[in-house]
């Protein structure tokens, strides 16, 4: 048996239906049967983003954790300096898998584990009580409408093929959140508290979503997923992360590319423009240390000398060093 024969996840970016041929999960991993009628596929639109999943292509040690991660219903903990295409990683996982449009949870310094999971518009409720006319004390029955899941709560929704979900630079989080995450992680689900203050009246609530298309029915105020989703949380390696968060992830780092790998990138997203771009590559590979540059920059670099007609001059040499000027003080 060849040894990628296990493969789900290949990194080619040719979308294809091989998630459904995963393999059950660990006993301790399961959740949830399948849904009798799963919430609505939301396609791919960005045709950025498409473009950008398509043509990744990731070393072969990360397909092998990627598909690691599928098999065991884990997380994927993928850290590397800025530019090097973490995030993009969960892009083409989404595409290639044909899992719909990518959640993404951009994480700041304040963001909790509630921002994540759900918000609730308690304003927006007031506003209409005091509008309402007549006295009647179902008027706000449909308490789901002032309720929006967010990306992870949308990802964890019960469906028969799994959502995947990009949570950001999550080193900038606030300490707590990522021992907050494992109950999320391990568990799969999460209560809405509103809803379970009057949990009859409630039984069955109309939610928004993260992606803000149809409204979803959460049954007696519990969401609580069939599939794990397919997670990938990216930290540019400023902070430590707990033992007991860092276990329940599979951990991946993406290095800075080498020359061959640099030719390969410039060849996916500029066709036709790697052969004639070796001396630039040759400058980046010398400018990376001790200070950082990003993988963008360079295209940037290639695609502006190639499409302006630039000449080996001075104003050439100096736009070559503007746009790929270092990301870090020398």
């Amino acid at each position: 048996m060849a040894d990628d024969a296990w493969f789900i996840y290949r990194g080619t970016g040719v979308p294809h239906d091989r998630i459904d041929s995963l393999p059950a999960p660990p006993p301790w991993r399961g959740f949830d049967p399948d849904p009798a009628q799963d919430p609505p596929f939301v396609p791919e639109t960005r045709q950025k983003e498409i473009r950008a999943a398509g043509r990744y292509r990731p070393d072969a040690e990360t397909v092998r954790l990627v598909n690691a991660a599928l098999y065991l219903r884990r997380p994927l903990l993928v850290t590397g300096p800025p530019g090097t295409g973490k995030s993009t990683l969960a892009t083409a996982i989404a595409h290639e898998l044909n899992l719909g449009r990518l959640l993404r949870w951009t994480v700041t310094s304040r963001t909790g584990l509630r921002d994540g999971l759900y918000t609730y518009d308690p304003l927006a409720r007031l506003y209409a009580s005091s509008r309402h006319e007549g006295g009647d004390p179902d008027w706000d029955q449909d308490l789901g409408r002032y309720i929006r899941l967010g990306p992870l709560g949308t990802a964890l929704l019960p469906r028969s093929r799994p959502r995947a979900l990009l949570i950001d630079e999550i080193d900038k989080a606030d300490l707590d959140l990522p021992n907050d995450l494992l109950t999320a992680f391990e568990d799969g689900e999460f209560e809405i508290g509103e809803l379970l203050r009057q949990p009859e009246r409630y039984a069955e609530a109309q939610v928004g979503t993260a992606d803000g298309a149809e409204r979803v029915t959460v049954h007696h105020g519990h969401v609580r997923c069939s599939r794990f989703p397919v997670v990938v949380m990216t930290s540019n390696g400023e902070r430590e992360f707990p033992p007991a968060f860092l276990r329940r992830c599979v951990q991946v780092e993406i290095k800075r590319p080498d020359k061959a790998k640099l030719e390969q990138i410039v060849a996916a997203h500029l066709p036709g423009m790697a052969p004639d771009s070796a001396r630039l590559i040759e400058q980046f590979l010398q400018d990376q240390e001790p200070a950082s540059l990003a993988t963008d920059q360079l295209l940037n670099a290639i695609y502006l000398v190639h499409t302006a007609g630039l000449d080996e001059d001075r104003t050439r040499e100096a736009l070559e060093k503007a746009l790929m000027k270092s990301l870090t003080p020398r």
